[in-house]
This record gives C-alpha cells, sequence and structure tokens, in this order.
C-alpha cells in the first residue's frame, strides 16, 4: 500500500468537503489503484488528507490525468498558504486498519530517527492493546523517505477514546512505548472530531 498526506490551513471548509466528495463521485470511480482515503479538519483549521492507493506507480499515475489537475485547481483554492505533501510507501496496518464508520480520527506526526525500529514495534502483536483499549478500531502507520511518520488511528466515538487514554497501560507496555516514542522529534498531534471518508466501492 502507499499512503499520501497532504496537510494544509484551510479557508473554506465546506468547499473542501464538497469538492472532497466529487471527487470520490466522478475521479475516484476511474482512479487506477485507489483504495480510499480519511480526511478531516483540525479545530485551528489545518486540513488533513490520507489517502491510499495500492501503489506509488498508482498514485502518480492517478496525479498525472489532466482531470486530476483541474480538480486540485479547485481544491487549491481552499488551502491558506502553502500545502505539505507526504509521500509514503513504507506503509502498515495494525488492528483491524481503518473504518469508514468510525466516530473519531486521531493522528500523531513526527520525525523518527530510526524509521525501522518504529516499524518493527508497530508490527509486534498487539494482543494488550486490543484487550486494554477496545475503543480503538485499528490504524495505518505511513512514514516518508524523510523518516516523518504519520499514524492514523480509528475509534469508535470520541468519548469512548477519552475514556480509553484515562487507563494505565500493562507498566511493560508503558515503558515499552515510552521508549519508542522517545526517538520522535516535533511530536504532534491532530484530532478529527468529524471526519468523512472515500472508498473504492
Amino acid at each position: 500500500m502507499f499512503i499520501q498526506i497532504i496537510q494544509g490551513k484551510c479557508s473554506n471548509a465546506d468547499r473542501m468537503h464538497q469538492l472532497s466528495d466529487e471527487w470520490r463521485e466522478t475521479l475516484g470511480t476511474t482512479a487506477e489503484g485507489w483504495l480510499g482515503g480519511t480526511y478531516g479538519i483540525t479545530d485551528d483549521g489545518e486540513f488533513v488528507g490520507v489517502v491510499r492507493f495500492e501503489s506509488k506507480e498508482a498514485a502518480a499515475r492517478n496525479s498525472a490525468r489532466p482531470e486530476q489537475g483541474e480538480w486540485w485547481k479547485k481544491m487549491q483554492a481552499c488551502f491558506e498558504g502553502d500545502v505539505t505533501f507526504h509521500d509514503c510507501d513504507n506503509v502498515s496496518m495494525f488492528l483491524n486498519g481503518g473504518a469508514d464508520d468510525a466516530g473519531f480520527v486521531q493522528l500523531i506526526q513526527g520525525k523518527l530517527t530510526d524509521p525501522e525500529r518504529f516499524r518493527h514495534y508497530m508490527e509486534q502483536p498487539m494482543d494488550t492493546l486490543q484487550q486494554s483499549r477496545p475503543d480503538i478500531i485499528g490504524g495505518t502507520i505511513a512514514i516518508d523517505q524523510d523518516g516523518y511518520f504519520t499514524e492514523t488511528i480509528f475509534f469508535r466515538s470520541e468519548e469512548e477514546a477519552r475514556e480509553g487514554e484515562r487507563k494505565e497501560m500493562p507498566a511493560e507496555a508503558q515503558r515499552e512505548y515510552e521508549d519508542e516514542m522517545s526517538q520522535v522529534q516535533g511530536l504532534r498531534y491532530l484530532d478529527l472530531h468529524h471526519p468523512w471518508f472515500a472508498s473504492k466501492a
């Protein structure tokens, strides 16, 4: 799987949502290798799109389509300032992956000093997490060539997520988690209270 992260300050949330739906209903039906996307806008107005393709090559073919370029011009007008892209072909899923009926999505981002170590940690069995945090449906980990990662976590609801955050992890699991997160620089948490989704039919 290949994931592209699109981020930027949003100037017109309603129009951005409308254009996202328009893409799904028109261009998405003919986008070779497109799998789906998760989108949302944070409380401080930052748009985030997590778009999934079968491969980097499929994503490149989609970007090269003239109709994609025309659509992007309209979408770009909904941003204030620069738009950031993270192209990630180092991708993995955990638990049940994503879900289009999730009620709340949280993204964790930062720069990894050792991306492979982090990937190995996230690929371990997650029986403990599944037992202690049933509010988590699953998620994806996407790492770009510079070691910048985006972890997208899908929750059944924000209420359940906040309740789960207050639970204490088993001591060993907590130590392993803290040790792993100590290698992250510029750690950010982005909450999507009203996410929207798109998937290939």
